[in-house]
């Protein structure tokens, strides 16, 4: 069974790795590698406890707690792996993260994930520092839990093991998931790991209509990195392919708020599942451009009022 770190006074762990290591002098001077390397092992779990003892054990006395406190302390931030090794004292501190992810539900993405946002512009560069991120690095996106995620992430395995291409399956989990924010990890893990999910959830709201939005695409109030279907149609076929630069910049001219009867998302609720769409003045069909000038925001009730009456 692997040996569990030792929480105790930083400065008594490291008094104690400061005389081991000079100790460790006499046996460079010796030839037997065995002995040298079993002189080590000693400053390798005094290390771990090192690590584990900066956070008080009334804290966080678990690895698990001790990675959490760590996120928490530091949200928004790029974290590398190696921070989590020695907080948490642990070799499978990665695992630790999947847990609070897919089980606790905290908004936690890797760089992978994260970078491939960024590159779609569903993530600012400024939230990331502008440097590439990697995959050993991790961003705590939101500092509140989400309870529901667990159930999420087994509707996500379930479609996952499913025939169909990522298209198919982003759009099934985002329908799985109506008016309920999903984590652009989950959207990662849905599509198989496959680095174009990003792409093909633009794709899915830019040319096939359906309202997905995130907080740079018409909901400023959803957490970074989080996606939502706010409701299960296609916008007509003449008001898609809008660049979401253009759609971002209509709403934000227009407060977020329909034109006609004043309705905004702050007032969505089960019952009322309308939403914001762009529509064109002059029709796209009719020659209109994909430009700020010729688009209002409008909520799905007056859109679709608009065209029934022309």
């Amino acid at each position: 069974m692997p040996r569990r770190p030792n929480q105790t006074t930083p400065e008594k762990i490291r008094t104690q790795l400061v005389e081991l290591l000079e100790h460790f002098e006499d046996q460079l001077k010796k030839g037997d590698l065995r002995k040298k390397v079993l002189s080590l092992v000693p400053a390798f779990h005094l290390l771990r406890d090192l690590g584990c003892s900066l956070m008080p054990k009334e804290e966080a006395s678990a690895a698990r707690d001790r990675i959490l406190a760590y996120f928490r302390k530091y949200p928004l931030v790029v974290i590398h792996g190696d921070e989590f090794m020695v907080v948490s004292g642990i070799q499978d501190w990665p695992r630790r993260i999947r847990e609070l992810r897919n089980e606790y539900g905290w908004s936690i993405a890797s760089g992978v994930t994260v970078q491939e946002m960024v590159d779609e512009e569903e993530i600012e560069v400024k939230v990331i520092g502008g440097a590439k991120l990697k995959p050993e690095e991790y961003i705590l996106l939101d500092k509140k839990q989400d309870r529901e995620a667990a159930l999420r992430w087994k509707i996500a395995n379930d479609i996952r093991k499913k025939d169909g291409g990522v298209h198919a399956k982003v759009l099934a989990f985002l329908r799985s998931n109506i008016g309920r924010p999903v984590t652009g990890e989950e959207l990662r893990y849905v599509s198989n790991d496959k680095s174009e999910w990003a792409r093909r959830v633009r794709e899915l709201r830019t040319e096939q209509g359906w309202p997905i939005l995130t907080r740079n695409t018409g909901r400023p109030d959803l957490s970074i990195g989080s996606y939502l279907l706010e409701e299960d149609r296609q916008s007509p076929t003449h008001d898609r392919k809008i660049p979401d630069p253009v759609r971002r910049s209509a709403l934000v001219r227009d407060k977020y708020t329909c034109q006609k009867c004043r309705w905004t998302y702050k007032q969505w609720n089960p019952s009322d599942p309308r939403h914001l769409e762009l529509h064109h003045k002059e029709y796209h069909a009719k020659g209109g451009e994909n430009k700020k000038e010729n688009l209002i925001t409008l909520c799905t009730v007056c859109h679709d009022d608009v065209h029934r009456n022309e």
